[in-house]
């Protein structure tokens, strides 16, 4: 089983760079914005939990973002700056399938960057408040050469 930290720095890590290919997509002539939702869903999602998993709450299986923010309020109140955050939650199912066919439109996918960098800045904040560094580049051995 890896240490608690260890686990964080992955969640962190994989949230990071779910965040840094939604903003890559959005500089491409036509931006896939259905892919950037689901990366931007999914490295805010990826951020709370770590938040969670620090504070050795049981994480839920959900996408539903509403609730992984409320149970992080009840580790620091100051978690309700975040919800609009739960704004995201759609992206996580809705626009990976055919049947509930969605495409956003370049500013919804822009609004959808926004909201997961606000995510990622206030979770790490937040972690630095605690002293607790979670962006450590724990993979230096595993980087592609």
């Amino acid at each position: 089983m890896i240490e608690k930290l260890e686990h964080i720095q992955r969640l962190v890590f994989k949230a990071r760079n779910d965040l840094r290919s939604a903003q890559d997509l959005m500089q491409t002539a036509s931006p896939a914005t259905d892919v950037v939702c689901f990366h931007c869903q999914q490295a805010a999602e990826k951020m709370l939990k770590a938040w969670l998993h620090w504070h050795e709450i049981t994480v839920p299986r959900t996408h539903n973002l509403a609730e992984i923010v409320e149970l992080c309020e009840r580790t620091d109140p100051a978690f309700s700056q975040l919800q609009g955050v739960e704004i995201l939650t759609p992206y996580a199912v809705e626009v990976r399938y055919v049947d509930d066919f969605y495409f956003p439109p370049l500013g919804e996918a822009l609004g959808a960057v926004e909201l997961a960098e606000q995510a990622e800045r206030f979770v790490l904040s937040r972690f630095e408040e605690l002293g607790i560094d979670p962006i450590k580049n724990f993979l230096d051995d595993y980087s592609p050469a």
